[in-house]
């Protein structure tokens, strides 16, 4: 490995050691509620678990699954615990649940992995639902960052199930009927970067480096590889500006960052910029799809009569009004 793909990988895993060295919460909400259950498995692997809070209801509920941040090589389900949501959601008689999955830096194939755990979580919850007394035709998913592309990616993709695979979780659909994203990327086609996010790179050195680390995190070798056909079809399956369709869920979708020119060499400005919401909002808009997007760093928001938080985004949606 080079000098600038060494700076590169320095700066990215830099961004998340505070992540990783950050202390575990318990599965327990603000309010003081225990998970009904915790650590459930949904494969073979330490990390493919999840904890789970099951709304109080003799009818089957609506659920809400968090999915955790961090670059895909840090982070966990207890990030979201010291949040208001988990209390939100199950006064609105919503359950709710929050995922682990495997890190890039545990598998051969990157990132697509990673969100292969989460979208075979939601397929075993689903194969699950009702024992849990779950409504599965009612399901939303969100997260932060990593957490927020892996929600994209399930919630924007045709459907993935395979009805005829011989393990009955993966007959299970991977369709969502609500998506949130907050700090997001607004596509996994690194080679689309430099193009959303406007940057001129110093020069071709930095730009391969830059490139380079997202072939890396693809699971591919080199730049190259990103242009042969194995290359285009992953890239391809992780585009979410590609993946959006008319029939696709709502969407929330809201990055705080300001809207500074971008640094090439700061990390958190080229993972979570406005201008990631605002590439996403330009493709949902030419359809006129229903969403809520926020980029206060470049003064974007809904109508102010409009404007919900996610939680009340996800309840809207989720709900049943009617009882």
């Amino acid at each position: 490995m080079n000098k600038l793909n060494c700076l590169f990988l320095f700066l990215l895993i830099g961004t998340l050691l505070p992540a990783q060295k950050k202390a575990l919460l318990p599965a327990v909400s603000p309010n003081g509620v225990a998970a009904t259950h915790t650590n459930i498995a949904y494969d073979a692997h330490e990390r493919n678990v999840f904890d789970l809070w099951l709304a109080d209801s003799e009818e089957a509920t609506p659920l809400v699954i968090y999915i955790h941040g961090g670059g895909f090589v840090g982070g966990d389900k207890s990030r979201v615990y010291e949040y208001p949501d988990v209390d939100q959601f199950l006064a609105a008689g919503i359950s709710f649940a929050s995922i682990n999955y495997r890190y890039m830096t545990q598998l051969m194939d990157g990132i697509p992995g990673c969100m292969r755990d989460s979208k075979r979580a939601i397929q075993f919850i689903r194969h699950k639902a009702k024992e849990w007394n779950l409504d599965k035709e009612r399901i939303g998913v969100y997260g932060g960052s990593a957490g927020a592309g892996t929600s994209l990616w399930l919630g924007l993709h045709d459907e993935m199930a395979d009805p005829t695979n011989e393990d009955p979780i993966l007959r299970e659909s991977t369709r969502v009927q609500v998506i949130g994203a907050i700090a997001t990327q607004a596509t996994y086609d690194f080679t689309k970067w430099s193009t959303v996010l406007g940057v001129t790179y110093p020069n071709e050195e930095i730009e391969k480096a830059a490139l380079m680390q997202g072939a890396m995190a693809l699971g591919l070798k080199s730049v190259e590889a990103m242009e042969t056909e194995a290359g285009q079809a992953i890239r391809k399956d992780v585009d979410f500006l590609k993946l959006i369709s008319k029939d696709d869920p709502p969407v929330f979708v809201k990055n705080e960052m300001a809207g500074d020119p971008v640094n090439v060499f700061n990390m958190d400005q080229v993972q979570h910029h406005p201008l990631h919401a605002m590439a996403l909002k330009a493709e949902l808009d030419k359809i006129s799809h229903e969403a809520q997007v926020y980029a206060p760093g470049l003064d974007v928001a809904p109508a102010d009569e409009k404007q919900l938080s996610l939680p009340e985004f996800f309840i809207k949606h989720l709900a049943d009004n009617d009882k």
